[in-house]
């Protein structure tokens, strides 16, 4: 069986950070303060049924009301047709929209007015469904990608799954009504998150118009606009806020108002999901939770926390002769705290990771109290790296001055190896020599002595 240096590196360091973790399930980055005295702000009051408000690059949640109550996702169900159809086909390739994509756009729905047979690009088609809404581009993206409607709604559900959706169930692309069809305010914050990681959905979600030049089916060029009110003014302005930099609206009369809304300030991201609103709570609330949301949280990136480097530090130095040169901590995870918080309070937790990465070893998991604030994943390098991941901690402002003798037991086991084949070769070339040796000196005296009988024989003959 063969095994790569780079996976026999990950497997040890691997089981010492299993090990490590076995024996400290949550290690303090200093002395934490008392859960009791740890507060995290009160949110404001929303009108919304459902409603949570997720920082995107740590994926924390920072406010949630009934958030894992199940509701009727109407349109924001595109954010999750894009996220699949965006990771399985190129947006060059064309979509051909058939009669049963078209038939979408019947009885008043959001549309575009696509006829049958019409051929437009995979971008221009996510253009159509996320500024404008239109459903029968959303059916024609799902046969497109899935290769039947039914295969993508099984996709999407898959992806659901993947992202840690629990309270989440599809059956359509578009959103339209349907009992089978629903999710949460946060299962549907995760998805939100992980589409807008994608770049080309971020852009897409935030463009305010777009042109679909002329098809094979329209001579004339089909001009969109954003519908989300806190993004574009195409309804009204009332409702623009300066900080939105995408999302996406929902309505249906069994929905209600539904909405996925991304802000950016300060170098923060944040995702607002509002589920079953009456209109306007859905703008209001959440412009009221993106205003709170950035007055009230900090965030801290992972690199900066000088205690918890010298904790992580110590995975290499002191345990199970694991080699922490050869342990890397994404330099861009952060977490989310509240502003007044200290991140003396923070504690870390090192878990198994469920990522599929072979140099992914283990997960760094980020607590306030028991609040979950983020995360950070631990790779396994395939060389020794002069620095620490955490390479701002100054030992003479408390990093470890000590050095410790590491021993790596695989170059042991392998030189070893080799010493012992070595040494089988030489004690067979040895013996081969010494039976050589043996055998022409038993040939030469042979000779010698048959050539002794030889004039013995002689003689006496003579005589």
């Amino acid at each position: 069986m063969h095994f790569s240096l780079k996976k026999i590196t990950a497997a040890v360091l691997f089981s010492a950070t299993v090990l490590y973790s076995g024996f400290s399930a949550i290690t303090p980055v200093a002395h934490a303060t008392s859960t009791d005295e740890i507060s995290w702000p009160k949110g404001p009051k929303v009108g919304s049924k459902s409603a949570v408000l997720m920082d995107v690059d740590s994926g924390t949640v920072l406010y949630s009301k009934k958030p894992n109550a199940k509701h009727y996702p109407a349109s924001i169900t595109k954010v999750m047709t894009a996220l699949v159809a965006l990771e399985h086909s190129s947006l060059d390739e064309v979509v051909t929209y058939s009669q049963d994509a078209v038939a979408q756009s019947y009885g008043g729905t959001s549309s575009i007015s696509r006829d049958v047979g019409e051929k437009m690009t995979m971008e221009e088609s996510l253009y159509g469904m996320m500024l404008e809404s239109a459903n029968e581009c959303a059916w024609a993206i799902a046969e497109h990608v899935g290769g039947t409607e039914k295969n993508f709604i099984k996709m999407m559900n898959e992806k659901a799954k993947s992202l840690g959706c629990t309270h989440t169930h599809f059956d359509n692309p578009n959103g339209l009504p349907d009992e089978k069809h629903w999710t949460s305010a946060l299962d549907m914050a995760k998805i939100s998150r992980a589409a807008y990681e994608n770049p080309v959905f971020a852009k897409i979600t935030g463009t305010k118009t777009y042109v679909i030049p002329p098809t094979n089916k329209h001579k004339d060029k089909t001009f969109l606009n954003n519908h989300h009110c806190m993004l574009n003014f195409y309804h009204t302005s009332r409702y623009l806020y300066d900080y939105c930099v995408g999302g996406k609206t929902g309505y249906t009369v069994a929905a209600h108002s539904t909405l996925v809304t991304y802000a950016k300030k300060d170098g923060r991201t944040l995702v607002c999901v509002v589920m079953c609103a009456k209109t306007p709570d859905h703008w209001n609330d959440t412009r009221k939770l993106m205003d709170w949301g950035f007055k009230n949280f900090k965030s801290v990136k992972v690199s900066s926390l000088e205690n918890l480097s010298q904790q992580t530090s110590k995975l290499g130095s002191t345990t199970y002769g694991a080699d922490s040169s050869l342990i890397s901590v994404d330099d861009s995870a952060s977490v989310m705290l509240p502003k007044k918080a200290s991140t003396d309070d923070i504690s870390m937790s090192i878990q198994k990771s469920s990522a599929s990465k072979d140099n992914v070893i283990g997960l760094m998991v980020f607590k306030y109290g028991n609040k979950k604030i983020g995360t950070s994943q631990l790779m396994a390098n395939t060389s020794d790296e002069t620095d620490y991941p955490f390479h701002n901690v100054d030992e003479k402002k408390g990093g470890s001055s000590v050095s410790y003798l590491q021993i790596n037991v695989f170059l042991i086991v392998i030189i070893a190896a080799i010493a012992l084949a070595v040494a089988i070769g030489l004690f067979f070339i040895l013996r081969h020599l010494f039976w050589s040796v043996s055998k022409h000196h038993r040939d030469v005296n042979s000779e010698k002595k048959g050539h002794i009988e030889y004039k013995k024989i002689r003689n006496n003959d003579r005589h």
